[in-house]
């Protein structure tokens, strides 16, 4: 499987270092939907470039520009990683019914925004549920596009793919951007 993670890349860091293409920022977390620091670490993909680098221009949504400054994120340069997981690897697919009710979950109570609430059941899920690389689920910016969130227990199945620093010209940015209401701005 195909997944893609925009991430500050610091080319000189280890993959695993902050600025890794697969570092995961543990004590940065616990406000994601998935998250649960003191039990394990948590890395956000999409399975498309579009998904990946909307989720990280919706906090931009409303101010009306697309700016370079808003594809740098601590002083690094946002990068578009390809990430590759075997496709035997066991996720959690909150898209599939079945697994909702094996699991008494309900559409609603994984599309909250209280995190209490997404955090609890991961937690739960990764625990019932130990041979999971993850969780499968769909964007709230937009259902058809689908987000896997891996457990740190899986990091090491990844393999990496191709990295590209974004820019303003980028396609898969400018297609983003679009969807989120950000125009081009010469800035």
């Amino acid at each position: 499987m195909n997944l893609w993670r925009v991430v500050p890349l610091d080319r000189t860091a280890g993959v695993n270092q902050a600025g890794g293409a697969l570092w995961i920022p543990r004590a940065l977390q616990g406000v994601g939907r998935h998250d649960n620091p003191e039990l394990y670490g948590c890395l956000y993909v999409s399975e498309t470039p579009v998904s990946a680098i909307a989720e990280h221009l919706a906090p931009f949504r409303g101010t009306g520009r697309l700016l370079s400054s808003m594809l740098m994120k601590f002083g690094l340069p946002l990068a578009l990683v390809e990430l590759h997981l075997p496709d035997e690897a066991a996720l959690i697919d909150f898209d599939d019914p079945d697994v909702l009710k094996e699991n008494d979950l309900r559409p609603s109570q994984l599309a909250t925004r209280i995190r209490e609430t997404t955090q609890a059941d991961a937690q739960k899920l990764s625990r019932e549920h130990p041979e999971a690389a993850g969780i499968r689920w769909w964007s709230t910016l937009e259902p058809s596009w689908i987000n896997v969130s891996i457990f740190d227990r899986a990091v090491e199945a990844l393999t990496l793919g191709d990295e590209v620093v974004l820019d303003t010209g980028n396609g898969h940015v400018r297609e983003s951007a679009d969807y989120l209401g950000l125009t081009l701005s010469s800035s």
